[in-house]
């Protein structure tokens, strides 16, 4: 099935809100390392990621003194 650019398939989609009761208790149930890790995996999801490509990259500009 194609796509257009920009198009939602809202039938994949689910909205929640964090007043779930059995949500709040899985994520009081996980430790803090566990939320953390599902906070960076949502991130990289969502901004995407590939550690390859995503270091900083080194920049060097060599700059002459002028004499005066």
């Amino acid at each position: 099935m194609e796509y257009e650019l920009g198009h939602l398939d809202r039938s994949a989609l689910r909205v929640g809100t964090f007043d779930d009761d059995d949500a709040r208790a899985y994520w009081q149930s996980r430790t803090p390392e566990e939320r953390l890790a599902a906070l960076e995996f949502l991130r990289q999801v969502i901004y995407g990621y590939d550690p390859l490509t995503d270091r900083m990259e080194r920049v060097l500009e060599v700059a002459e003194l002028r004499r005066r």
